[in-house]
């Protein structure tokens, strides 16, 4: 049998602190949205000047990457090199750069979706608040 990790509500608090605060401070008006290994949701901000898209694009992101263990930007990549079956796939909103999983000693535990800039920049975001918390657990 092995040990499996989880998000517990105050680590999706803890992420969400981080990325908020890394979009605030960038004066970026983005959606975050963190979701458990299953997808579901634990936790969705909409800060103020967000368009609302964002925050439906914000959770197709983040469960594309929960579901896959890849970052979204992944299959965005595979769909400008012309893999457009990836469309037809109902999770293929979330397919743009924008969605990190959130791996601790090899699992995935969850991910992180944020829209609203440009897409680098959501997954910059996202990826800021995750090395916060892998900093944070291997303390």
């Amino acid at each position: 049998m092995k040990s499996k990790y989880y998000l517990t509500l105050a680590d999706a608090e803890f992420l969400m602190e981080e990325a908020q605060k890394y979009a605030i401070e960038h004066n970026f008006k983005v959606s975050i949205a963190i979701v458990d290994e299953t997808s579901s949701l634990l936790l969705m901000k909409r800060l103020d000047g967000a368009s609302p898209l964002s925050s439906h694009l914000c959770l197709e992101k983040a469960k594309c990457s929960s579901i896959s263990g890849r970052p979204s930007k992944f299959y965005e990549e595979l769909l400008q090199n012309g893999r457009l079956g990836f469309l037809s796939m109902p999770s293929a909103q979330g397919m743009l750069e924008g969605g990190k999983p959130i791996l601790y000693d090899d699992q995935i535990l969850g991910a992180i979706g944020v829209s609203g800039v440009q897409s680098f920049e959501d997954a910059e975001i996202a990826q800021h608040a995750i090395d916060l918390f892998l900093k944070k657990q291997n303390s």
